[in-house]
């Protein structure tokens, strides 16, 4: 099963705040085994949101989406996931029952009332408005929760949220996902030999070692540096010592000068 991120948010399109989730997912998940297949950001845009969840829901992909789930007016998260589902909003009772008791803390610290009737208050429990049929995703940092349905999983755009959030579905919901076997990758750089004259090798290379894969990355010279490409592998590494024995060997043939990188284990071996 593929694994998709989503951020949303105009500020992070506009550059006024840089995305951070991007790379503690692919953390998260390197340490149990997987990587993401696809990523994408989408901003404060209803529509545009919902087409982006419409196609993701049809994938059958296990989605992680970070923002975009308050209930103020540039939030549309919520409800663009209810349109793409064909189904409406309604109030979580686990919702109602967490942000209640979020309320009641902050009253004792003086910073509202227990009184949920009240306008401040009514608005709070709109954030667990969320599509019928979901359940809630525990939010450790106040309370108030995100919400899961159809292999999707919705927390909120705050770092400090977001990530023990995910990476508690990463370890109660999601196990089934984790990788069996560690991961590894081993790269080195090739100058003065053009991605091209590589190819070959690099073709070789997957078709004799069937669950590796390799790679290229190739530089032109940028910040003063001599035209290279990295050339690796990358796989289960019971199986990638081999192919980077080859990948050597191969490289070396080409005629350009090489540069080892540091390689290693990527992610530990899951259990089965």
């Amino acid at each position: 099963m593929d694994l998709g991120l989503i951020i949303v948010g105009d500020e992070i399109l506009s550059g006024k705040r840089s995305d951070k989730h991007f790379s503690k997912v692919v953390e998260l998940l390197a340490a149990r085994g997987r990587q993401l297949s696809w990523v994408r950001y989408v901003g404060d845009d209803r529509q545009r949101l919902v087409a982006c969840l419409r196609e993701s829901f049809a994938s059958g992909d296990t989605v992680f989406s970070c923002g975009g789930i308050g209930a103020t007016p540039d939030d549309h998260t919520r409800q663009a996931a209810a349109q793409a589902l064909g189904v409406v909003l309604a109030l979580h009772p686990q919702a109602a029952e967490l942000i209640t008791q979020r309320c009641v803390e902050m009253a004792a610290e003086g910073k509202g009332t227990t009184d949920m009737s009240t306008p401040e208050n009514r608005q709070r429990l709109r954030m667990g408005e969320f599509p019928v049929g979901s359940e809630i995703i525990p939010n450790p940092f106040n309370k108030i929760p995100g919400f899961a349905i159809q292999n999707h999983y919705f927390v909120p755009g705050f770092p400090v949220m977001a990530w023990p959030m995910i990476e508690w579905l990463l370890d109660e919901r999601l196990q089934h996902l984790h990788g069996r076997e560690a991961q590894g990758e081993r790269s080195l750089l090739l100058y003065e030999v053009p991605e091209s004259a590589a190819t070959p090798l690099m073709e070789a290379i997957e078709a004799q070692y069937p669950g590796v894969r390799v790679f290229s990355l190739p530089s032109v010279g940028e910040g003063g540096q001599r035209r290279h490409i990295e050339l690796g592998v990358k796989g289960p590494v019971a199986l990638l010592e081999p192919a980077w024995q080859s990948l050597q060997a191969g490289a070396g043939a080409l005629g350009g000068q090489i540069e080892q990188m540091p390689g290693g284990v990527n992610a530990p071996a899951m259990p089965g």
